[in-house]
């Protein structure tokens, strides 16, 4: 499955864990980081996630863990918002972009509760706005997301494999909630160059964050927001919680066959999303978002939610969210009768 992966971390001082669930689906944990790192079917060695190329051999990764560059393995993380709080150290100069480490890699620890695996961290952000420390607690527990398709009987996809798994985040304000709002940010990074699909209760306009996005390659239709993330270069769009469905997808082509990796998640419009563009902190309530990256920092496409802030205002100094990653790799018709499934996608959002 994973082996030269596991191997070459090994080496390089960063061990990895491993979950199987039920269904065969295997998850490669990396407590570096506080991450899943990989997802792999039950018969296949190929992962679905975009992982750093430095970790292709030992020398590489070790040379990559020693520098002073920020440590992005790949895979699916945990952040925090609004970035422009936490991310931006000189501010209101947005010149240079800072990944706090305290937060990531950050100091996480895991352990197996009952088949279920903990990724668990404490630490102290800044919140360069207002200048103060927030000291955080997260803990997140990694589990079985069986096939959602396992009961649909008209649906025949016998050739596309599945794996999938349900990650349960718990984020505590331990101090410093009086004074800063802050949410949970979830990233998957994926290989780049596919198209994503956002499925909206009706016809919605994504907000540009930054970066020059062609118009071909943001296509807006009924109740599907298509972007295909082939650019050079950095680009990210939103879209607000009142108009998202609480899934979002991803479809690529890797070795002759497609794939197709779907988020679900909790919206509620209700709740403050306080992540904002970087030049209207007025322009509030978005939950999902998708970042192309094509650059210094790596050539991967990320797909993006978050949840509702906790903190100053909130009255709430704790919060929690259940997710799925659902995630399929087979033939093209397969793939894309899943997504019909899945995602609500018609024929003019199709794979090509």
């Amino acid at each position: 499955m994973s082996i030269g992966l596991t191997d070459i971390l090994e080496s390089a001082g960063k061990p990895t864990r491993e979950f199987g669930s039920p269904d065969g689906s295997k998850i490669l944990v990396l407590p570096y980081g506080g991450r899943v790192l990989g997802l792999f079917a039950s018969s296949s060695a190929e992962n679905f996630y975009w992982t750093h190329p430095a970790l292709a051999s030992v020398e590489s990764a070790r040379g990559f863990y020693s520098s002073d560059q920020w440590h992005n393995s790949g895979g699916d993380r945990t952040w925090l918002a609004p970035e422009i709080d936490l991310f931006f150290p000189d501010y209101p100069s947005r010149k240079t972009y800072f990944q706090q480490r305290a937060l990531d890699p950050g100091s996480y620890e895991v352990a197996d509760h009952n088949g279920v695996l903990e990724i668990a961290g404490r630490f102290e952000v800044k919140n360069y706005r207002t200048g103060r420390l927030i000291s955080l607690e997260i803990s997140k527990r990694i589990g079985p997301a069986l096939n959602p398709l396992r009961y649909e009987r008209a649906l025949e996809v016998s050739d596309v494999e599945y794996a999938g798994y349900t990650q349960r985040t718990l984020l505590k304000i331990a101090d410093g909630g009086e004074h800063s709002r802050i949410e949970l940010w979830s990233l998957v990074q994926m290989p780049h160059g596919g198209n994503l699909l956002i499925p909206t209760y009706s016809r919605t306009e994504p907000t540009r964050i930054f970066g020059s996005i062609p118009d071909e390659d943001l296509v807006v239709q009924k109740r599907t927001i298509r972007y295909k993330m082939r650019q050079t270069g950095e680009h990210r769009i939103a879209v607000k919680a009142v108009a998202t469905t609480g899934r979002v997808g991803y479809k690529y082509c890797s070795g002759g066959n497609w794939a197709l990796i779907v988020r679900n998640f909790a919206v509620n419009p209700s709740g403050e999303y306080i992540d904002t563009p970087w030049d209207d902190f007025d322009d509030l309530g978005y939950s999902a978002q998708a970042c192309n990256v094509n650059s210094a920092l790596g050539r991967f496409s990320e797909l993006e939610y978050h949840i509702p802030a906790i903190g100053a205002g909130t009255e709430r100094l704790q919060c929690s969210d259940e997710t799925q990653v659902w995630a399929f790799r087979g033939s093209k018709r397969g793939v894309e009768e899943i997504a019909r499934v899945l995602l609500g996608a018609n024929e003019d959002s199709a794979v090509d």
